[in-house]
């Protein structure tokens, strides 16, 4: 079995060199909710000196509230917010003479596509459209996982440590008191527990 360790990168936080070591994919910031140029093509540079796989993670376009907060926009804008940004990361990314892997939304624009068809439709086409070799990180059993399918591209269903589940299988929103589960060894049980029982215990 193997398990792909991945982790939000390029947010402007400060340990990005420390923890790279030990993960196997990254996504990276593109410039909506967090980072910039500079920070993207140092982020990537470190994600080749340690053999990580970079990913694009678009967001709303929304640095006030580091992408979180939900926004509505039609077909045509998503579909542009979502190829600009993995358009951006994908011309660093090639100047330093490397391969994007994937796609990871960020933020809001995850959760509400975890559950919206269309919104997922329109995601799924932006990366097909760029690149159809590009995998899309989505929750499992998520209409962004289903969609992604449906329209030819290959999925990494994800599961998170510190983030706990509703019983209808979706993260628990931040606004509730127990979103996050901030103690090393329960993270970790949680992560054993999905792994090895294909499970996870709800709130």
């Amino acid at each position: 079995m193997y398990i792909d360790l991945n982790c939000d990168m390029g947010e402007g936080m400060a340990n990005d060199a420390a923890i790279m070591p030990f993960i196997s994919s990254a996504n990276i910031a593109c410039g909506f909710h967090a980072g910039d140029e500079e920070t993207m093509k140092t982020t990537i540079s470190l994600a080749l000196a340690h053999h990580v796989a970079i990913g694009a993670h678009p967001s709303f376009n929304d640095r006030e509230n580091f992408g979180r907060k939900a926004m509505e926009t039609d077909d045509q804008e998503l579909y542009h917010l979502v190829a600009m940004q993995i358009e951006i990361l994908l011309r660093h990314v090639q100047s330093a003479g490397a391969k994007l892997h994937h796609v990871k939304p960020h933020g809001a624009l995850y959760n509400m596509a975890a559950t919206d068809r269309q919104m997922s439709a329109v995601i799924a086409k932006a990366v097909y459209d760029i690149d159809p070799a590009l995998l899309i990180y989505a929750p499992p059993d998520s209409a962004l996982l289903n969609e992604a399918s449906k329209k030819g591209l290959k999925t990494a269903s994800e599961v998170f440590a510190d983030r706990t589940y509703t019983d209808a299988g979706m993260l628990t929103p931040r606004s509730h008191p127990d979103a996050l589960i901030n103690d090393e060894s329960l993270a970790a049980k949680q992560v054993l527990q999905m792994i090895t029982e294909q499970r996870v215990t709800t709130t």
